[in-house]
């Protein structure tokens, strides 16, 4: 792939900062879900997804931070999701899986989480 639709970054060795690049659909979950599970085996104590470069999310989106969330509790990661735009957010509002995720307004109060 050419283009970058997903960014890693470390704060240290304990958080991950996981940031998609662009919406979040068919054709980009594939590679997130492989960037997330790859981060995961690495057992941080906590992974950051921050949505705030995301317009859009379909369902299949939904269900690779679904898949991702099941991963991290098992290996004992904490996840919070941060920089949801007022679309994204209803998106997890209307499945309810707002109920399930941590879910902060910026990537200095995930950090801080």
């Amino acid at each position: 792939m050419a283009d970058e639709v997903v960014r890693v970054d470390r704060d240290g060795s304990d958080t991950v900062v996981i940031s998609p690049l662009g919406d979040v659909d068919m054709s980009c979950s594939p590679t997130l879900r492989t960037t997330m599970r790859e981060q995961l085996d690495a057992r941080p104590r906590r992974l950051i997804v921050n949505l705030d470069q995301v317009g859009y999310m379909d369902s299949s989106g939904l269900a690779t931070l679904v898949e991702a969330m099941r991963t991290a509790k098992r290996h004992g990661t904490r996840v919070v999701l941060c920089g949801m735009n007022e679309k994204v957010r209803a998106i997890f509002e209307i499945a309810r899986l707002h109920q399930f995720f941590t879910i902060v307004e910026s990537l200095a109060e995930a950090r801080e989480s």
